[in-house]
């Protein structure tokens, strides 16, 4: 469903893969991502979601209760997925993460994505 990436420039980088995914998928690539940042004492992702399917309604939902509610402060650039109706999700879900504090972006392109994201350093 994904790969989970170590980036030279020191980030963490998820290339979502086209194709239906699993909730519990989705809660281990994201547990496998927080360990990750913990690891290496990173604070930032680059989400690839081009190819990405829309979000399950079960998937947002615990979007929305867990993932976003954790607490873990990032700076996420999010490249914008080409499926219309998985854009709308992940617009929607990125609101909702400004709304708790969390630094969120969407991008069209990889390299405004990137710089975005390492400005913060």
């Amino acid at each position: 469903m994904a790969r989970l990436l170590e980036h030279p420039r020191g980030y963490a980088m998820v290339e979502y893969r086209p194709g239906p995914r699993q909730l519990s998928d989705l809660q281990g690539l994201l547990a496998q991502l927080v360990r990750l940042l913990t690891q290496r004492g990173w604070d930032k992702v680059l989400a690839d979601q081009r190819l990405m399917q829309p979000y399950t309604p079960e998937e947002s939902e615990w979007i929305r209760g867990n993932w976003l509610t954790r607490g873990i402060v990032f700076r996420g650039a999010i490249l914008l997925p080409q499926d219309v109706f998985a854009r709308l999700a992940s617009s929607q879900l990125v609101h909702e993460a400004k709304a708790v504090n969390l630094s969120y972006r969407m991008f069209e392109d990889y390299a405004a994505a990137e710089v975005w994201l390492l400005q913060g350093s």
